[in-house]
């Protein structure tokens, strides 16, 4: 044993490559790091002393992990089976829970709780929460999605797409929407301010002074946005804003708008209002897919900054305090930075039409028993 414990070890380069591997791993596998750098430093010759004093460790510890992996290799580094009690729930009561959580529901409810699920299944609540955290169950949330039925929604993401990513020389691109029907909302009672231990509070119930529709412009290169409020939302408030940005931008550039496809933007006043002028370029986004203007990510910010707290008596003062944001906001812009290539994007949609397609009785079948 003695030979064996002073003896220097020689790996093979698979064997020294798991090993580097291991000594990367986090926190959650600091102890198999430390055993891989013992035998990594074992390798390169000393004895034991040697090699815990380089380590900082005790002369016995570097001698028992030497010593397993002299007889068992990598599979040596790792903690054996530890003793405790036995499994009260086996692997057929498992999946039999997880089938009945993912193919049935209960018959006073459009989901299963954890209580539900253990009255039903005879386990206990914690029992059930496991299973279901190990398999990453969650019966009470649900999330919504939404699929564009666009036949030209390939091309439209690659045009649009291909302006973010490498937009043309010349010419400036706009991001064009609408944010309409916005509310000028009083509280009923006065808010209460922010304290220690307690964040402001208001009254849910409120007072409508009129609401009124912003129609904006984000420019990609510089951030800087053109806003203008509206009483209405027709073509001819759309109209009026692109005379609005015909004006302020410089005659010598290309316009290239990107927009949806609603009815406002498709009448014979704006389609004769385009014509006219050559130096501007439409590019459409794909139905029901607002999150590719980049317009949508500058109303979340005007929302979540100035209009969900605000308290507004009249319409002129909802306009100037959105006026005063779009102001502020060009006193320093900041461009959002597009990082998914059209590729990115549909291979993501792909995906999750893969992942989410109706299964084939024919060709899936339960971990066991007949198809489902």
């Amino acid at each position: 044993m003695a030979v064996r414990q002073l003896a220097s070890l020689a790996l093979s380069d698979e064997e020294r490559a798991e090993l580097k591997a291991l000594t990367t791993r986090r926190k959650t596998a600091q102890a198999l790091a430390l055993r891989a750098r013992i035998v990594l430093t074992c390798a390169e010759g000393g004895q034991n002393k040697e090699v815990a004093a380089k380590l900082g460790l005790g002369r016995s510890t570097v001698g028992k992990w030497r010593r397993r992996f002299v007889e068992r290799r990598v599979d040596g580094l790792h903690d054996e089976a530890r003793s405790g009690a036995p499994r009260t729930v086996d692997d057929a009561r498992i999946e039999a829970l997880i089938v009945r959580t993912l193919e049935s529901c209960p018959e006073n409810a459009t989901h299963w709780s954890s209580r539900g699920m253990a009255k039903a299944s005879g386990l206990s609540v914690s029992t059930v929460q496991r299973i279901w955290r190990a398999f990453g169950l969650q019966p009470h949330r649900l999330e919504t999605f939404k699929l564009s039925t666009d036949p030209n929604f390939v091309a439209k993401v690659r045009d649009v797409v291909g302006l973010y990513v490498s937009p043309p020389e010349h010419a400036i691109v706009l991001c064009v929407d609408e944010k309409s029907q916005i509310q000028a909302l009083d509280r009923s009672q006065p808010m209460l301010p922010m304290r220690p231990g307690q964040p402001a509070r208001r009254s849910h119930d409120y007072t409508r002074h009129g609401t009124t529709s912003l129609f904006a412009a984000l420019d990609i290169a510089s951030g800087r946005v053109i806003g203008k409020c509206y009483g209405r939302h027709r073509a001819v408030e759309f109209r009026k804003f692109l005379d609005e940005i015909e004006a302020a931008v410089p005659r010598d550039l290309d316009v290239h708008l990107i927009m949806d496809n609603y009815a406002t933007h498709k009448t014979p006043l704006i389609r004769r209002w385009l014509a006219k002028r050559p130096r501007w370029h439409v590019h459409l986004t794909p139905t029901s897919s607002s999150w590719l203007n980049q317009v949508e990510r500058f109303f979340a910010l005007l929302t979540d900054k100035k209009i969900r707290r605000g308290i507004y008596r009249s319409v002129a003062a909802l306009r100037a305090d959105i006026a005063s944001f779009i102001d502020r906001h060009n006193a320093d812009p900041k461009p959002f930075r597009w990082t998914k290539s059209a590729d990115d994007i549909l291979a993501s949609i792909e995906r999750f039409c893969r992942y989410n397609a109706p299964p084939n009785p024919d060709s899936i079948s339960r971990t066991s028993g007949p198809p489902h």
